[in-house]
């Protein structure tokens, strides 16, 4: 008899922070499952379907004897599509792969398994104590999209929007924080779309202020992305009153062309985002703001694009996300006039240099500063506005929250020092 402790399966992930918590929820379901590979698959771009592709054939490549199983949103759109892959011995949907049942060699050994997504309607909190080689983690509160972009497809990959209640959430923050985790980020598809599933009033700011209270050792809460027109009186005053709450929001903007984001059919215009930026500023001046923008979404001609660029550099956002536009099957903007793709990646480069100089506006506008500095190696971390830090002099210990003052800053980030 063998005393070897079975492997933990290789699981690779591509896409967004709620694939990479799912990927940590089922790496703990299939634990001793070691000649499985899991690939969780994103479906935001033509190019992120490539990349796992191009990974699945080089995979089997190098081991024919390893088990593929492929899901997440591609998975969930096109089952039939990733089985045929060299390897691929299932294809799991995306709420079948938070299913401990479906991670056993005898589940693993009857097929595909791909639920109806549309016909979910509630979402259970998935407690996960530990994230592999990383120092904060991230908890669930809400899956699911309601809205129609029509450059979008996750909505057919997500399912409808259902949230985790309350009590879930908090379980989930008390079992990091009780294995140490200082930070925790709350994720999701549409996290601003969150409700109650006893009180419809009550709205992610709620959600935020009930986690604090009931989760007094937890040093940080930090937002992941959210629509601009999400925020809810309570999150107002918890920007404005509580230091436990980050000063960092990654905001889904997608154009700064209010015809763009019409034809988007996003629900903000620029005016929107233009006075949400003000009065984030206005609370909490060192603010740092992410967005995301695509570059040469169909009908955006030299006028258009303009228009994007000159408000990105108006608002100046420190962390541009820029992706230039990928068709997505079936979606209302594939059948849009189309931008070339010459023009698409030649507008994405403009975009991303002007996020360089924005970046380095920033981080010199925290020189001097005090900031706490969550470590991630010895010598690197993140400020609370998740300005990428540069530890100076004695090393720190990844997992450790230091004091420190801001000295440089320049495009990739700031440089500090312990105080």
């Amino acid at each position: 008899m063998s005393d070897k402790t079975p492997q933990k399966p290789q699981i690779l992930t591509f896409g967004c922070r709620l694939n990479r918590y799912e990927s940590e929820v089922m790496g703990q379901y299939a634990d001793g499952l070691g000649d499985v590979v899991v690939v969780n698959t994103c479906a935001v771009t033509a190019e992120a379907e490539r990349q796992a592709r191009q990974a699945i054939r080089r995979l089997n490549r190098k081991d024919d004897q390893k088990r593929i199983v492929v899901t997440g949103c591609a998975a969930q759109l096109n089952p039939q599509k990733w089985s045929e892959l060299p390897g691929v011995v299932q294809v799991l949907g995306n709420e079948d792969k938070l299913q401990a049942e479906n991670w056993t060699n005898e589940a693993i050994a009857s097929g595909n398994q791909v639920s109806d997504i549309m016909s979910v309607k509630q979402t259970a909190a998935q407690v996960v104590t530990e994230f592999t080689g990383r120092t904060r983690a991230f908890v669930q509160v809400q899956q699911g999209c309601d809205h129609r972009c029509t450059f979008c497809v996750i909505p057919f990959g997500r399912g409808p929007s259902r949230s985790v209640t309350i009590e879930g959430v908090i379980d989930q923050a008390r079992a990091l924080v009780e294995r140490d985790y200082k930070e925790v980020v709350l994720t999701g598809v549409d996290i601003a779309s969150w409700k109650s599933d006893k009180d419809d009033r009550l709205a992610l700011g709620d959600l935020c202020k009930a986690v604090l209270k009931a989760v007094p050792e937890l040093q940080r809460l930090r937002l992941s992305s959210i629509d601009p027109i999400g925020f809810d009186e309570t999150l107002w005053e918890l920007l404005a009153t509580e230091p436990r709450l980050m000063p960092h929001l990654h905001l889904s903007v997608q154009a700064g062309s209010d015809m763009i984001l019409k034809r988007m059919k996003r629900r903000h215009l620029t005016a929107d985002v233009d006075q949400l930026v003000q009065k984030l500023r206005s609370i909490r001046p060192d603010i740092g703001l992410s967005v995301d923008i695509i570059a040469g979404f169909p009908t955006e001609d030299d006028v258009y694009f303009q228009e994007t660029y000159d408000f990105l550099k108006a608002q100046a956002f420190p962390y541009l996300h820029v992706f230039p536009y990928s068709e997505r099957k079936d979606t209302p903007a594939a059948q849009m006039p189309a931008v070339a793709v010459a023009v698409r990646k030649e507008r994405a480069a403009k975009l991303r240099e002007l996020g360089i100089h924005s970046s380095k506006q920033f981080h010199e506008s925290l020189i001097g500063r005090d900031v706490h500095i969550l470590m991630e190696t010895p010598d690197h971390g993140h400020s609370e506005q998740f300005a990428f830090a540069t530890l100076q002099g004695e090393l720190a210990t990844p997992g450790e929250i230091i004091s420190a003052r801001v000295i440089a800053g320049n495009s990739d980030g700031i440089v500090v020092e312990r105080r």
